[in-house]
């Protein structure tokens, strides 16, 4: 009996070492993640410092989700506390204190919006750089010159903390990867379509909404790891299929389906409800444009 005690002893001691070990493999991998810094170069782009710019690029700002994650004010607010995990602050993005608007320039918001890389050099979480770096030059600088240009708000936050679980688990694989790290920073940029109600201009529009339902549209597990849930899928194989160029403008502007289905506040209905007419056509008419594909898992 002493003899099979001490087998099992020695075994669950193994099991027990290797689990420590690999808790510390994947801890330090996570903290790899975490730490490193970026030194990517950005492209020259020219900010302009007229109003009509400005208003152009408040309005991206609005239907490309800047304003739904940083705040009407852009004052930056704590966008994502799990209690143990991490905490996740979406910055300040004006000049006021604790703002990053008054240190950066106009490479540090060219590197922010389209590569994905704070001016301490390292990834920001949560940020949709891959959908912004497609669009054009010129509504890239609009959109800097509306951030540069808005109110300063005095809203110091906390800073991004990522605890030793959450790193293990971003070693595993458990975290979605940095928008840093999903871009090719060394390809050319397609050239961005034209404005208008085209398919491939609503391709565009309709980037940001890869994020929540999957590359090809058609709906992936999204949710904080264990609590996930399938997004809608958006191809004509889903719900959509149904629906009427009307009942798509409807339930964007009023955030209800034709079924009578009141759409989560966790989809952004009220930020692409900004949408002018011609933008939420583009949309629809890329929507319809896509293969019938069933629904992601």
């Amino acid at each position: 009996m002493r003899k099979i005690l001490k087998w099992i002893g020695i075994v669950l001691g193994g099991l027990i070492g290797l689990f420590a070990l690999a808790f510390v493999v994947l801890y330090l991998i996570g903290s790899a993640k975490v730490n490193q810094k970026y030194e990517i170069p950005v492209e020259s782009i020219t900010i302009p410092s007229d109003p009509a710019a400005a208003q152009r690029g408040e309005h991206l700002a609005t239907i490309l989700l800047c304003k739904r994650c940083h705040g009407d004010d852009l004052g930056g607010q704590v966008y994502f506390d799990a209690p143990g995990l991490v905490v996740i602050p979406s910055p300040n993005l004006t000049s006021g204190t604790g703002g990053v608007g008054k240190s950066y320039s106009d490479e540090d918001w060219v590197r922010a919006v389209r590569h994905g890389v704070g001016s301490d050099g390292r990834g920001l979480f949560f940020m949709l750089s891959p959908a912004f770096r497609l669009f054009s030059d010129q509504d890239t600088g609009a959109l800097i010159a509306y951030l540069k240009s808005v109110p300063p708000v005095d809203n110091p936050l906390p800073e991004r903390r990522i605890e030793p679980m959450a790193r293990v688990m971003m070693g595993a694989g458990m975290f979605p990867p940095l928008a840093v790290d999903q871009i090719d920073h060394a390809a050319l940029r397609p050239p961005a379509p034209e404005p208008g109600e085209t398919a491939s201009y609503g391709n565009l529009l309709s980037h940001t909404c890869t994020e929540c339902h999957g590359a090809n549209l058609n709906g992936i597990p999204f949710g904080p790891p264990g609590q996930q849930v399938l997004s809608p899928n958006l191809t004509p194989g889903g719900e959509l299929a149904n629906w009427s160029e009307q009942d798509f403008f409807n339930a964007i502007r009023t955030g209800v389906t034709p079924s009578g289905h009141r759409i989560l506040d966790e989809m952004p209905w009220k930020s692409y409800g900004q949408m002018t007419d011609a933008e939420l056509q583009a949309v629809w008419l890329y929507l319809r444009s896509l293969p019938a594909l069933e629904n992601g898992g």
